[in-house]
Formats: C-alpha cells, structure tokens, sequence
C-alpha cells in the first residue's frame, strides 16, 4: 500500500495563504504532530478525568463517566484477546448507534485489531463482499435495523468466508452458532490490565487502526485504510478548530460507522475530554433537539439535511438551544440560507464547515470559529495544520488562484491505502502522496477553499463549463424551494442539458416555467435548468449524501422514452 505521511521538501516556500498567484496552500507546522496511538489518546484523557461525564446514550439510558467507559472497553478487549484477537486481526462492527459500537472502536484499538466498519445499509451482497475482502475474523453485529434482519444474513454468508471465524451478536437472545456480546465481556474484577496494557504498549502509531469503506458511484466500494497517526492527529486538528474543552457537550446525531461520528465526533471528544450525547440509534430531529435542550449540549454535528429537518421540526421553538456554540456541518455542500439560519435560530455562532474525504481520515479543510459569518457560509474555510492542498487542471499543473479546478491534498492524513487493492490506490494517491479528491474547487488569495462540485458532476453544455453547486444555490432562494439538486443530463444537441430535481415547502406548489422564470435575468442563460422535476425525496446514502448518479441515471432512462415517443 502507498501513500504519504509528509510534507515535501518543497513545500516550505508555500502558507495558509498562496503565494506567487498559485493555487497552493500548506497549513501551519509549529505545533508537531502527535505519536500518540487511539489507546494512549484515550488514557491521557481518562488519566485527567476520570470523573467527569463522557458518554451518554439516551435510547439505551447509559451514562458513563471516562473512568467507567475505559473499564467496559478493557472488559471486551480482554473478552476478545481470550477468543485469540491477535493484533493485525480485522473485526467487523455491524450496528447503528450504541454503546457497543463505541465500546468495540476502542476494545479493537487496545488489542491493536483492524476494526472494519459495516455500513448499516449494507445488504447481502455488500456485506460479503466487504467481509471477504477485509479477511474479518470476527463481526460484532446488531439483531436488527428498520425491518433488516442482520443476524440472518451473517449467518447467510458465514458459510461463504472461511477466515470468519466468530460472530458476536448484540441483544438478549441467542442464536445458534453466535455468541452473545454480554458473555464475551469479561467481569470488571477479572481484567487482565497487565496483559491489555502490554499489548497495547506494542503498538506503533503508523499501524493501520481502520477500514472504512467508501460509497463509490460504480462499482465495489473501497475499503480506506487508516492509522493511528492518521485519525488521532485528524481529531486533534477539528476539535482545535472548534475549540473544544472538557466543558463542552457534543450531541451526535450522526452514524458512527462513518468517519464523520467515528473521528471528527468520538475521536475529538476524545481528544478534549469532551461529553459524547448520542440522541438515538439512527437520526431522529426530535430526538437530537431534545437531546440538545435536556443534556445542555454546547455542540452538534450533522450534514445538512439533518439540520434542515431540525429547523423544520414542528415543535422546534420549544427546545432550549441557548448552550449551543459550535459543530460541524460537513457531509455534503450546504446551502448557503440553510447555514444562516443554523447560526440565527440554533445559536450555532460558532459552527464550522468541515470538508474532506475518507481518505484523508477525513478532515483537510475546515473554518475556524472567529472565521467571518460570510467567509464560513460560502466556503469550507481554510487548510488544516500539517496538511498541504493545491488546485490542478486536466494535466495536473497548479492552476492560478480563483480558477476551478481538481483539488488534491497530501500529508499526514492520506490513508495508507485502499486494503486489498494497489491498481486502485495508485489511481487515487499519485507521485508525491497527492491524494485525488475528485472533487472540483477554487481557493482564493486568503486560503479560502469552495468546492464547487465533483469533477464528474461538472457539466459542459455547449462548450460552456458549468458547476451545479452554483444554480443550486441560486434555487435555494426561491421562498418555495426546499431543496435542490441540479446535475448534467445527456442532450443530442449541446451534448449536456441542466436537469433540477426540487423538493417543494409543505403545502406548496410551482411548474417548472415558474422556476425558470425565477431564473430569467438573474443567471446566464445556459445555466438555467431545461429539466425541472418535483419529487418529495430525494435518492440518499445512509449518511445523507444525495446520490446524484441515481437521478442521472433516472432522467436519461425517462429522456430517451420520451425521444421514443415523439419520434
């Protein structure tokens, strides 16, 4: 596996701002990076408070103190190492939110195991294949999620994968040929300490720690592999950018099989001594608010379609948020109203935008808290200390400041690779460790970065490039529009056409010659829509991400009947 740990040699003539009219941005290096493992991270901060509140799972009615977390991750590291976990084993964690799941990311950690995160989405097919390739020894999984019967389906596809060697099964129940979660545990009075801190002792921060597998558009997903030194020094970095203490309380709404709930929500709160609030198992609006109004969260995290549904939350007035302060929204772009009214009606002053990918552990640009309001509505802030960005063309040549183009990141944070796949880690970590995003955006004279969309989401109509996050944002303003999605369909004459998807207001309604007329005169002609299409949901991976090849793919299969019919 490739990848880079490093800056350049180079880098050094380059800062937070570009220099020479250059697209290229180093962050700031005078704070050295940690060597510290996930375990040391933790026990520095059990070691300092030990008392005070880290975790609380309101569905399942827990709350544990640092010092009582540390004792129920030492009872399942010890339960594992006696099934025979050896470091460098994979162990898969199949579960929505729960305190097993936060338990098992850290147990995993302890013993050196690679913990491999199961999608909760994930179906028969996805899940063998993500199993077989990880090699899993072990699966932690959950009964059941929203009608899918987990448990079935492991014990479907066991058989398949000879290196599955144990399945552990969450809840009270029993199932032949699994065992149960509570008998693994080992009682608190029995830990073997001496042994856990051994092994852990022998652990080095370049070791891979995670895999996190990707959602690809086409074809298997990719299992990113990260270390030690690649997360723990990610969380750091966000819970600096957001100023966490010991002091602030983080509600979290989002899924921990991600890397948004796993690092810049767990592993910051780790990294600060920070509370952990989990409202629910899986995203409720109520819920979070509640959470937020009774635990006196000082911060929440979320992708935007997770925020816009609090907002809209029927009875949102009678949440107390007045203790909220900062978060992070990240995930997809945010409409730029959407953010404002986070900050006017959810006293979020100092939320941050964060952007990255998966494999880049995944932070690599983020706002700051004193960042001004307009600065953080409309970008995703500035690069990440250690972290080296620049902006290329097709040919992979710098281009000048303000122009769109790829974005390609490089440093500590790029993973080690994809596990199990070198042809596709050398296409996306290329010469020098520059790590591809695939995505197309601008950095200003300040540092600045805006992601204006993804490079295959970019459409050319006529010769004339055209970047769907920018009509977006536009639509965003029409007082009906709830949300918007614009995205290149196949056109015989100017090669790609503008296609919207639209989710109406409650109650409202519109046609489509409303909606370009509301565009007429305001943008250029060729960015106005010709497709419009009202829909009341919107195709969305577990996470909240809007699957734009899915629309695609819709709106040309219902283009071409159309060409049928009137040929």
């Amino acid at each position: 596996m490739s990848g880079s740990s490093g800056l350049s040699d180079s880098s050094g003539s380059f800062g937070i701002v570009p220099v020479d009219g250059l697209s290229h941005v180093q962050g700031e290096c005078s704070r050295p990076l940690s060597a510290l493992t996930l375990p040391a991270l933790l026990a520095a901060t059990v070691a300092r408070w030990p008392q005070r509140d880290a975790v609380v799972l309101r569905e399942q009615g827990l709350r544990w103190s640092w010092a009582q977390f540390a004792l129920e991750i030492d009872r399942l590291a010890d339960g594992l190492r006696r099934q025979g976990l050896v470091a460098g084993d994979r162990v898969g964690i199949w579960s929505p939110n729960r305190a097993e799941w936060l338990v098992t990311q850290f147990a995993t950690a302890r013993l050196g195991l690679i913990l491999v995160n199961i999608n909760p989405a994930y179906r028969l097919a996805e899940l063998e294949y993500a199993l077989r390739l990880a090699g899993c020894r072990a699966v932690i999984a959950a009964e059941r999620l929203r009608g899918a019967d987990y448990l079935a389906m492991l014990a479907e596809v066991a058989p398949r994968l000879p290196a599955l060697q144990c399945v552990i099964r969450l809840g009270e129940g029993g199932t032949p040929g699994m065992r149960r979660y509570a008998d693994v545990l080992v009682p608190a009075d029995e830990v073997d300490r001496a042994a856990l801190d051994a092994i852990s002792a022998g652990l080095g921060c370049h070791d891979p720690i995670n895999i996190q597998f990707t959602s690809g558009t086409t074809g298997h997903p990719k299992g990113a592999t990260l270390t030690h030194h690649n997360i723990v020094n990610n969380a750091i970095a966000v819970a600096a950018a957001m100023r966490f203490s010991e002091a602030d309380r983080l509600c979290i709404p989002v899924p921990l099989y991600h890397c948004f709930g796993m690092v810049l929500a767990v592993l910051a709160c780790v990294a600060s001594g920070a509370a952990m609030v989990f409202p629910g198992e899986v995203f409720d609006a109520g819920a979070t608010l509640a959470a937020v109004s009774e635990e006196r969260c000082t911060a929440l995290h979320g992708v935007p379609t997770m925020f816009i549904a609090e907002l809209d939350h029927p009875e949102f007035e009678r949440f107390d948020l007045s203790r909220l302060r900062t978060g992070i929204m990240a995930g997809s772009p945010c409409p730029i109203e959407t953010m404002r009214k986070v900050v006017a009606r959810m006293n979020l002053r100092e939320i941050t935008i964060a952007y990255g990918m998966t494999e880049t552990s995944p932070v690599s640009f983020q706002s700051s808290t004193d960042d001004p309001l307009e600065r953080r509505v409309t970008t995703v802030g500035r690069v990440q200390p250690h972290v080296e960005a620049r902006v290329v063309d097709a040919d992979g040549r710098t281009v000048p400041v303000g122009t769109p183009g790829e974005l390609w990141t490089r440093g500590y944070l790029v993973m080690q690779g994809y596990w199990g796949d070198e042809a596709r880690t050398r296409e996306a970590v290329v010469e020098g460790g520059w790590m591809r995003t695939g995505d197309l955006a601008t950095i200003d004279a300040e540092g600045y970065c805006n992601i204006v969309g993804r490079v295959k989401d970019m459409l050319i109509r006529g010769g004339e490039n055209i970047y769907p996050r920018e009509i977006e944002e536009f639509l965003f303003r029409h007082p009906k529009v709830q949300s918007v999605q614009v995205f290149g369909v196949p056109d015989p004459k100017y090669g790609e056409e503008v296609c919207a998807w639209i989710m109406l207001r409650p109650g409202e309604t519109a046609t489509a010659e409303e909606i370009q007329a509301f565009c007429r005169d305001q943008i250029a002609h060729y960015k106005i829509p010709r497709h419009i299409r009202f829909v009341t949901e919107m195709p969305m991976t577990i996470t909240g991400k809007v699957q734009k090849f899915m629309m695609r793919r819709a709106m040309a299969e219902e283009l071409a009947r159309d060409e049928d019919r009137t040929a």
